[in-house]
């Protein structure tokens, strides 16, 4: 992605600094992949939720772990398997016989960047207990609300082609997405680069170890409240409800993006637009940005899907058919 000339009537610098920073970090180990660490980045600014899906071993959990080791907040990984329990995620309640009181044992989704591994392995009963959480930021146990430090991110991944021992989300857990990042293979020099850096880092054991920490928790949170501040015009708040509209009344689509899908738009073009150093969104982020964020959320028709259409293409041909503002 390259970063904008355009000078800002906000003062982006301090955002600009940590965004370079950490894509610098990232960069020690991964290479290539630049469309995914651009996305997990807006993703952070955007105080969103992602999920990752490519075959295995292209980076996918690296670059969560990298990129939780770049900040200083508190990281959790949570590997889903067909055996594990909501108790697992969210925590439960243990009797303490000296108190003669039941004690509140939080899970492991009690952290600030939290990575659930293979998100797809694990029952529906368990993925239903991440409702709550990624959307409010909170857990109920026994009456009690519990609310989470910000910021709160979770970074899933699932692997797109393996069948047994997986569950398919939900359409109501993947909304509760704010894009899905589908990650290619890397190019045969990209490739050639990997092995050359894979050979440099051959006594790591833990490449995440290999990067600093560079902006803290309280940092975050003013970043996200400054991409909130980003500049959006009023036709271009149209222009988002009419794309999402329009994937309603498609004939190729059997399950459009709901009002969700319009504010995630809305809120990663905004992100986007300060990684470019613009305090104001353009047309060409909404475009930028519109595949990933609904490519998950909505349903082609079986004929469609027959004929080997991909969610990405309706949405292109979308794009087509919506005028652009100007």
């Amino acid at each position: 992605m390259e970063v904008n000339t355009f000078e800002p009537r906000t003062d982006l610098s301090a955002l600009h600094e940590a965004v370079a920073a950490i894509k610098a970090e990232i960069a020690k180990v991964i290479v290539g992949q630049h469309q995914m660490v651009d996305l997990l980045m807006a993703g952070l600014l955007a105080n969103g939720h992602i999920l990752i899906e490519g075959v295995p071993g292209v980076a996918k959990t690296l670059a969560a772990k990298l990129l939780a080791g770049t900040l200083d907040a508190r990281f959790s990984r949570i590997q889903f398997t067909p055996d594990l329990m909501p108790a697992d995620v969210l925590g439960t309640s243990i009797f303490n016989p000296q108190s003669k009181e039941f004690e509140y044992k939080k899970g492991p989704i009690f952290g600030n960047i939290v990575l659930i591994d293979e998100i797809n392995r694990a029952p529906a009963k368990t993925q239903a207990a991440l409702f709550e959480v990624m959307e409010e930021r909170q857990i109920t146990n026994d009456g009690i609300t519990y609310r989470l430090e910000s910021p709160f991110m979770v970074i899933a991944t699932q692997n797109p082609i393996e069948q047994e021992g997986t569950y398919r989300l939900p359409e109501a857990q993947l909304d509760r997405f704010l894009f899905k990042v589908e990650v290619k293979y890397p190019a045969l020099q990209e490739e050639i680069a990997i092995l050359q850096s894979a050979n440099r880092h051959s006594n790591e054991h833990d490449l995440a170890k290999v990067v600093n920490k560079v902006v803290n928790s309280a940092a975050i949170q003013r970043l996200q409240a400054q991409v909130r501040q980003v500049l959006i015009e009023e036709k271009l708040l149209q222009y988002i409800a009419t794309l999402v509209n329009e994937t309603r009344h498609n004939a190729s689509i059997y399950l459009g993006g709901s009002p969700r899908a319009s504010i995630a738009v809305m809120n990663c073009a905004k992100a986007i637009a300060v990684m470019q150093n613009r305090d104001f969104v353009t047309p060409d982020d909404i475009v930028f940005i519109l595949p990933h964020v609904l490519r998950h959320r909505i349903m082609l028709t079986p004929e469609r899907e027959m004929e080997g259409i991909t969610p990405d293409d309706v949405v292109a041909e979308i794009l087509k058919a919506v005028e652009v503002p100007r």
